[in-house]
């Protein structure tokens, strides 16, 4: 082994300089826009080089330290065994306890219970945890009554003499995002922060508390871009961090009682980058207010899938979609994740869909053996220029809001909302054109599936987050509203499925055989986003038949599919043998398009149309 290992494999081979690999390049581009082609030009404000060499890393200090090192990019311990999380909504405590039992034996070792009954007791805390082994799982709580189960739950654990290293939990107190940012103001005018001190005061000795959690994850699925979740994200964990100081804790006291959740996006590398740069970053912040350990530098950071990828219309993908993103995770080295199951969308998820979501994480671990890798990704030219970029991004837009005064004073101005609604605007768009692709939904339809009954025009469209306490938000504050990328596009499709109607598209593919298919495959997908059936052909050998094959289908929609050249002569010919009984809608935009506009056809469908847009006027053309 010892003289495979000092073996230089390759120095046979001469070394390839960047100059000769650009030439190289720009030889096969023959004479294209190398910036245009290559360069990605990403919603992160940076752009993407077609690769990256050793040349590429200098000057990036973070690569000199190790996993469990300051400033922790590469882990803030030394190994990667992450915390598989279920999460449990508690209506009786005794079926929550039933599932979380379960789940524990199903390979599940972090639990958080949603509990919004603000009337829960001691009693139903005993009921909830029975059997449940406090110091061999870590244990999460959520919901309205959150503070109210925080007490009950630090009594419980004093009263049972635990140790308090045994005891790992954290409560989702969160009023900066969860109250001002979601519902427009805070519940209890002012106190939260009191109520935090106290609450972390009076349960100093354990350590292994965290009784604030800020969610950026909320960032993601309002639409914001990577930078944006990041950046605003460690906004709001400093303003934490400054009001709990300036209420009289240390640092060290604040920095340790706050914990993360972070949402994963599809966007896969730059999501590993995006954790190791978060680390970092936060480890640098907390540092500057010279924590007397160490440790209250590092950041627990826990992943939850996103719910702004996920699709009601063709829900299986979202497995592909879950799987992906949690990879993105485990790679980078987080605390803890949550793998949404794939129904979660539109209904309350089953026990195959929950088993599903646990077992991409237990496969991740045992047969994929991530969690025995510490920084998978360390090292790599393209992930650590990524780490590098995301980091200097969002410290810059960190900077812009402290500059407003503080993520509090920037929201209320409503700074943080106009940059989320200005790129979630600019991904709607993209969305809606196909420059993204929500695979299924935007892009490759199931021709033959239709919503199910249960699924409404409620589920598929946007919801506002009301108080619980119900009031309303500040006098002219605007909320953050998340919501789900395909939404747009389910509400078109259902709008089709529920119609009473079956509208069809026929393909009346003519001349060149591999343009004609091109298009009429194209245009498939094009119209089966709308729910309208695709009549697919393979190649008609004249106007004639390819007509009377559309007329005797019943089609509302024939779409001519053959090449630029052909169109000048094709489009007339099948425009006067329809006369009228169909809408004829040309594939592609062919040169000839002005000429056949003044001949009287009117649409046309191609790579630049707004998808989303352009079904919608046929939907009203045909009466949906």
């Amino acid at each position: 082994m010892a003289e495979l290992k000092d073996q230089k494999l390759f120095a046979e081979f001469p070394p390839v300089s960047t100059e000769e690999w650009e030439a190289v390049i720009n030889k096969d581009l023959k004479g294209a826009d190398y910036e245009k082609k290559l360069v990605w030009k990403t919603m992160e404000g940076f752009n993407v080089r077609p690769y990256y060499r050793a040349e590429n890393l200098e000057g990036i200090k973070h690569l000199n330290s190790k996993p469990g090192e300051f400033p922790y990019v590469r882990g803030v311990k030394e190994n990667n065994n992450w915390l598989t999380r279920q999460t449990i909504k508690v209506d009786c405590p005794k079926t929550a306890n039933a599932t979380a039992l379960d789940v524990l034996m199903k390979g599940a070792d972090s639990l958080c219970f949603v509990i919004s009954n603000k009337e829960f007791s001691a009693e139903d805390l005993d009921t909830l945890l029975s059997g449940i082994e406090i110091k061999a799982v870590e244990l999460n709580f959520d919901g309205c009554a959150v503070s109210h189960v925080a007490e009950l739950f630090m009594e419980k654990v004093s009263a049972s003499n635990m140790d308090p290293e045994d005891v790992q939990v954290s409560f989702n107190i969160d009023p900066i995002i969860k109250k001002l940012s979601l519902k427009g103001r805070f519940c209890h005018e002012g106190n939260c922060i009191s109520e935090i001190k106290t609450l972390i005061e009076k349960w100093s000795k354990y350590k292994r508390v965290r009784f604030v959690t800020v969610n950026g994850n909320v960032f993601n699925n309002c639409g914001s871009s990577i930078v944006q979740e990041l950046g605003y994200t460690l906004s709001v964990a400093h303003e934490y961090l400054v009001q709990l100081t300036e209420a009289g804790l240390s640092v060290d006291q604040a920095a340790k009682s706050i914990k993360f959740n972070f949402a994963i996006s599809s966007n896969y590398f730059m999501e590993i980058a995006k954790f190791r740069a978060a680390r970092m970053l936060w480890a640098n912040i907390v540092k500057q207010y010279n924590p007397e350990k160490s440790c209250s530098c590092k950041m627990k950071a826990h992943a939850i899938t996103s719910k702004y990828n996920m699709t009601v219309y063709d829900p299986y993908v979202n497995m592909l979609r879950g799987t992906t993103e949690a990879m993105s995770a485990a790679i980078s080295g987080v605390s803890s994740i949550e793998v949404l199951p794939f129904d979660n969308a539109y209904e309350a998820p089953s026990e195959f869909s929950s088993r599903i979501a646990r077992n991409v994480q237990l496969l991740l671990k045992e047969e994929s053996h991530f969690n025995q890798v510490t920084d998978i990704a360390g090292g790599s030219y393209y992930i650590e220029v990524l780490t590098q970029s995301i980091a200097e991004n969002a410290w810059n837009l960190f900077k812009e809001v402290e500059n407003e005064g503080g993520y509090v004073a920037a929201f209320k101005a409503g700074f943080i909302q106009s940059k989320i609604e200005e790129t979630s605007a600019k991904r709607d768009l993209n969305i809606a054109t196909r420059r993204e692709i929500l695979l299924g939904t935007n892009q490759y339809p199931n021709f033959n599936e239709t919503a199910d009954k249960t699924i409404t025009e409620e589920t598929v469209t946007r919801s506002a987050c009301k108080c619980c306490c119900g009031k309303e938000p500040e006098a002219g504050l605007k909320t953050l509203k998340p919501y789900r990328a395909g939404m747009a596009f389910e509400a078109l499709r259902l709008r089709t499925d529920r119609s009473g109607k079956t509208p069809k598209a026929f393909m009346l593919t003519l001349g060149n055989l591999a343009f004609a298919r091109a298009r009429a495959q194209f245009s498939s997908n094009f119209f089966g986003c709308a729910g309208i059936k695709p009549i697919d052909n393979n190649l008609f050998h004249s106007v004639e038949e390819g007509v009377k094959a559309a007329l005797e289908s019943k089609a509302e929609i024939v779409v001519l599919c053959s090449s630029d050249d052909e169109y000048a002569t094709f489009g007339p010919e099948v425009q006067a043998a329809l006369g009228g009984k169909a809408i004829l809608v040309i594939a592609g935009a062919p040169a000839c398009k002005e000429e056949l506009e003044a001949k009287g056809i009117k649409n046309f469908i191609s790579v630049k149309s707004n998808v989303l847009e352009t079904l919608t006027a046929y939907q009203k053309e045909l009466g949906i």
